[in-house]
């Protein structure tokens, strides 16, 4: 058994959905689960969709309406024929997320959120499904929120991996080809819910973990994993291969080809994890398995960016010892913040985190009340393994330094 993931930007049109059947054609489709994300930008149409639903709800159909128009437009030109079942299907989901917009009385976003996005995911895999059958290639759909079950931590759940391992065996036929949603799954009381944003990577890897899958393949628009985001860094190189211990940290850094959570149920059963391109699916691409380092061994840059910097220090200008930390971590927690690197010193204490759930000021109220703060919204957060002194020069060249933290194998920097 084969899972292979494709992302967005690998379904973003017609020609997108007859690559991804070229890729199957050239590398084999038998006893494989397709993962598939949402088509092109989807998800921040949706939501968009959520945010009118919330802030100005007499812009909520035209945002939906925007969402049927892209899918129609690719769906004409995959299918032409407009009778065909697959415009019913999708247009009952669009009215199924129209219903769920009407009869809501949720004022929670989080969970209002998760009922919404995943209907990105599932008009995708219907259109990618449909058309399968289409060109005559037996394939079945499934709906993953019936296999993968999980909290109710709305756009950032945990698994049931007890329940999930028996719905997954139960109702996946590893002998047939299949289609199914990455990012989402379903709680006790089967409302949706997300697995964090670029979860499909750890749809997959759920997927392969309880199938026991000889292997996962993420197909992306890059050779493979490269040692810096093309978009933010001018010279790249592509990493051939790199074990899990060394991808987890590149994943915990926030390497953005990699979701965070993805390496751990594939390490758990060494099930390697390919990183391919769609554009050449024959290319080796890089392989992560039970390996040492990472072959070549060069510096390997990461940056996130609107990140949010926090520099404390007592009223008092007493030490900040462990009731101290404590509390601030019990806040950081409460207000849902993503830590990503701490320094403190005797009588200071810097973190710097994602805002993701827009909760910074009720979180500065509490803090002001205890510390002295100083706070950069909108820095960037730089990250270098196995850096050199040539690295780090170049990378602090034209940059204003707020924080800078070395370590053995790793260095991060946060700057204006």
């Amino acid at each position: 058994m084969r899972v292979f993931k494709f992302g967005g930007a690998s379904v973003k049109d017609a020609n997108g959905v007859k690559n991804l059947i070229a890729v199957l054609e050239q590398v084999g489709h038998a006893n494989t689960i397709i993962v598939v994300s949402a088509m092109g930008k989807t998800t921040n149409a949706l939501e968009l969709v959520v945010g009118c639903y919330f802030n100005d709800k007499r812009e909520v159909q035209s945002a939906i309406q925007d969402v049927v128009d892209y899918h129609n437009t690719i769906m004409l030109a995959l299918f032409e024929n407009t009778n065909h079942p697959v415009f019913k299907v999708t247009s009952d989901l669009i009215e199924e997320l129209k219903n769920f917009l009407n009869t809501n009385k949720s004022p929670d976003y989080n969970f209002v959120y998760d009922q919404v996005i995943g209907f990105g995911e599932l008009l995708s895999t219907t259109i990618i499904s449909q058309y399968l059958s289409l060109i005559e290639i037996d394939n079945n759909w499934v709906d993953v929120r019936q296999v993968i079950k999980t909290d109710d931590y709305y756009r950032n759940a945990n698994v049931n991996w007890e329940t999930t391992q028996q719905l997954v065996s139960k109702n996946i036929d590893s002998k047939k080809l299949n289609v199914t949603q990455g990012f989402l799954g379903s709680d006790k009381n089967n409302f949706t819910t997300t697995l964090g944003r670029e979860g499909s990577d750890y749809t997959a890897a759920i997927l392969a973990y309880c199938l026991n899958a000889n292997d996962v393949t993420i197909w992306k628009d890059v050779p493979g994993v490269l040692n810096a985001d093309p978009r933010h860094f001018k010279q790249t190189q592509l990493l051939n291969s790199i074990s899990y211990t060394e991808a987890i940290e590149l994943a915990f850094y926030g390497a953005s080809v990699i979701h965070p959570k993805t390496l751990q149920p594939l390490q758990r059963k060494e099930i390697p994890l390919y990183v391919k391109s769609f554009l050449n699916p024959k290319a080796p691409g890089t392989v992560v398995n039970k390996t040492e380092g990472v072959i070549p061994l060069v510096p390997c840059f990461i940056v996130k960016q609107n990140q949010v910097l926090l520099s404390l220090s007592t009223l008092d200008f007493s030490y900040i010892v462990e009731d101290n930390i404590s509390e601030i971590f019990n806040l950081l927690s409460k207000y849902k913040m993503k830590v990503s690197v701490i320094q403190n010193s005797a009588i200071s204490f810097s973190v710097c985190f994602d805002n993701n759930y827009n909760n910074l000021e009720h979180l500065l109220l509490h803090l002001k009340a205890k510390f002295k703060v100083t706070c950069n919204t909108g820095v960037s957060l730089y990250t270098i393994r196995h850096y050199n002194e040539k690295s780090v020069i170049d990378l602090e060249a034209g940059k204003t330094v707020l924080l800078k933290q070395m370590f053995q194998e790793t260095l991060q920097i946060v700057t204006k």
